[in-house]
C-alpha cells in the first residue's frame, strides 16, 4: 500500500499503545521508526546513563534509537516497508491533502461524512459545516485505527484554544463520535494547544481517563504547568524557538539560557525533562523542529524526536561515529535530573496569573503564528466541504 499525502507542515502528535509507548504519525503524516533493532551500537551502560558501551557499530541512527524513540517529520504515508508506522494523527492539515487529491484510501471516509444524516439536517451552515468536519475527522480517525496498532490521536479545533469548556465539550463529542464507528477511547489520544485554558481542559480531561497530548510549547511555565496538569505527552518546538532568538531579543528566558551557552531550544527540553523525572510527573516528553543531528545527538534520552528525512537518511546512511562532541552518549536521564537546581520562582503552583506573567515575548508569537496556522487549516477544509457538499447520490 502507497498512500501520499501533501500539505503544510505542522507538529506531530505522540500516540502512545495500550500498556506501552508507540510511535507517532505526523499531520498529516509522521511515520515511526520504532523499527526491529538488531542493535549492534553504543548504549548507556545500565549502572552509569552518561556512559557509553562500544560495540560495533551498524549505523548511526540504530546508535540514536537504544536511547530515544525517533520520529521521521515527513508528509507522505508510504513506504511502509522502511518506516512501518505504529501509530497515527488526524487533523485538519491530514484533511486538507485528503481533499487536494483525486483518488486516496481516505477519500470515501470524507464523502460517508458529508452523506451524514444528522448533519444534513443541521440548519445553519455554520453549524452543518462543523459536523461535516468532525465526522469527518473521526471517519479518518477510524481508518487509521484499522491500519496502525497504536493510538490515533485527534486534533481538537484551535478556535477553541481559550475556551476550556469548548475543548472539552469538543473532546466529548469526538469521543461519542468514535464509539460511534467502534473505536474505542483507549486507542485514542487528543491533541490541544498549550495555552492556559487548553492546559486546564487537559488536567480535567486527563481526571477522566482522557489521555492528552500538549503542543505548541515554547516556554518553561507552559511546560511545567503541562507536567503538573498530568498531559500525557508535551511537545516543545527547538527549532522555532532557536529562530525567534536569532531573529528578536527581549525575552529573559532565552537570554537566561544564552548568557549560559546553551541553545535556548535545547535549554527547555532539558530543563522541563528534568523537571518531570525530577518531581515524579507522569508527562513524556517529545522534542519536534529538529534542524540537524547535532541537535539530535544533544536530545538523548528523550522520550521522542522527530527529525526531518534527510537527518534520518545521514543517520542511517553513516556508520562512522560523530566527532567527540556529539559521541553517543545519553544527555538526559532521571538519574542526572535529580541533580538538576530549579528556582523557587520555577517551582511554584502555576495559575493563569502565573503562566501569563511568565510566558514571555517568544512564546507568546510563537504559541499565536501555531494556532493561526491550525485556524486557518480548519476553515479551508471547512470551505472545501461546504463547496462539494452535497456529495453524488445524496
Amino acid at each position: 500500500m502507497s498512500i501520499s499525502i501533501a500539505s503544510s507542515p505542522s507538529s506531530a502528535a505522540l500516540l502512545p499503545k495500550v500498556g506501552n509507548w508507540s510511535g507517532i504519525v505526523r499531520s498529516p503524516t509522521n511515520v515511526s521508526l520504532r523499527l526491529p533493532r538488531p542493535f549492534t551500537g553504543a548504549r548507556a551502560s545500565a549502572g552509569n546513563p552518561s556512559s557509553p558501551v562500544e560495540t560495533e557499530l551498524s549505523n548511526e541512527l540504530d546508535a540514536v534509537l537504544s536511547f530515544s524513540e525517533i520520529v521521521p517529520d515527513t508528509v507522505v504515508f508510504d513506504d511502509f516497508e522502511r518506516f512501518p508506522p505504529t501509530a497515527a494523527t488526524v487533523s485538519s492539515s491530514l484533511l486538507l491533502g485528503i481533499c487536494s487529491l483525486p483518488d486516496t484510501k481516505f477519500k470515501s471516509a470524507i464523502e460517508t461524512a458529508l452523506a451524514d444524516s444528522e448533519s444534513y439536517g443541521l440548519q445553519q451552515s455554520s453549524d452543518r459545516m462543523s459536523c461535516f468536519f468532525n465526522k469527518a475527522l473521526v471517519n479518518v480517525g477510524a481508518d487509521l485505527a484499522n491500519l496502525v496498532p497504536g493510538r490515533v490521536s485527534t486534533e481538537v479545533d484551535a478556535r477553541l484554544a481559550y475556551d476550556t469548556k469548548g475543548i472539552i465539550r469538543k473532546v466529548h463529542e469526538l469521543l461519542k463520535l468514535y464509539s460511534q464507528v467502534n473505536v474505542s477511547s483507549q486507542r485514542l489520544l487528543f491533541k490541544i494547544p498549550s495555552t492556559w485554558q487548553g492546559i486546564e481542559a487537559s488536567r480535567l480531561l486527563e481526571s477522566e481517563g482522557i489521555q492528552t497530548h500538549l503542543t505548541f510549547v515554547y516556554s518553561f511555565s507552559q511546560a511545567a504547568a503541562a507536567a503538573q496538569a498530568g498531559a500525557s505527552v508535551i511537545q516543545i518546538f527547538v527549532g522555532r524557538i532557536r529562530d525567534w532568538a536569532r531573529n528578536n531579543s527581549g525575552d529573559a528566558e532565552i537570554e537566561a539560557a544564552s548568557r549560559n551557552g546553551e541553545d535556548p531550544g535545547l535549554a527547555l527540553v532539558k530543563k522541563t525533562y528534568n523537571y518531570i523525572h525530577k518531581y515524579g510527573y507522569k508527562s513524556k516528553l517529545m522534542a519536534a523542529a529538529v534542524r540537524n543531528k547535532q541537535d539530535l545527538f544533544s536530545l538523548l534520552g528523550i522520550d521522542y524526536i522527530i527529525a526531518p528525512l534527510k537527518i534520518l537518511q545521514s543517520l542511517k546512511e553513516s556508520v562512522t561515529y560523530p566527532d567527540e562532541k556529539y559521541s553517543y552518549v545519553r544527555r538526559l536521564s532521571p538519574a542526572s535530573a535529580k541533580m538538576y537546581n530549579f528556582t523557587e520562582e520555577e517551582l511554584v503552583k502555576w495559575d493563569q496569573r502565573s503562566f501569563a506573567s511568565a510566558m514571555g515575548p517568544a512564546a507568546e508569537e510563537l504559541l499565536a503564528a501555531g494556532l493561526e496556522g491550525y485556524v486557518n487549516q480548519t476553515r479551508r477544509v471547512e470551505e472545501h466541504l461546504e463547496k462539494i457538499w452535497p456529495p453524488p447520490n445524496v
